[in-house]
């Protein structure tokens, strides 16, 4: 593995710590905003004392492929090069949590019903 590729998987890991800890918790993704070297310090991210931080906040739309991990990667190393990085954090995912009628979980379950309550050789 070469320095830079072990220099992306260690931005990758912790710009995935910094994602998921700011859709799971208010708390991070307020200090994300308001002391993003102190934030990003606490996944593992460093950041030049001098160095400027711009937290962008985004959507995820079907078309923001340019927007994805490659491009965040490539700014992150621009911004060794400027002294200016981007991060760019987007929304939460939004899940759909409506409930399931019988007929969905059926077709989610295929159709597959056990004859029997023990275990046999066709259910392992």
């Amino acid at each position: 593995m070469t320095v830079i590729d072990s220099q992306t998987r260690a931005f990758t890991d912790a710009y995935t710590r910094a994602l998921t800890s700011s859709w799971a918790s208010d708390d991070y993704a307020e200090r994300l905003q308001s002391d993003p070297r102190a934030a990003l310090e606490e996944v593992g991210l460093s950041v030049p004392p001098q160095a400027q931080i711009e937290i962008v906040r985004t959507q995820i739309t079907d078309d923001s492929d340019d927007e994805g991990l490659e491009a965040q990667i490539a700014m992150w190393l621009e911004g060794h090069r400027t002294g200016t990085y981007r991060l760019l954090i987007p929304d939460p995912p939004e899940l759909d949590t409506a409930e399931l009628d019988l007929d969905d979980m059926a077709t989610i379950g295929g159709g597959f019903a056990c004859c029997c309550c023990g275990p046999c050789s066709c259910c392992s």
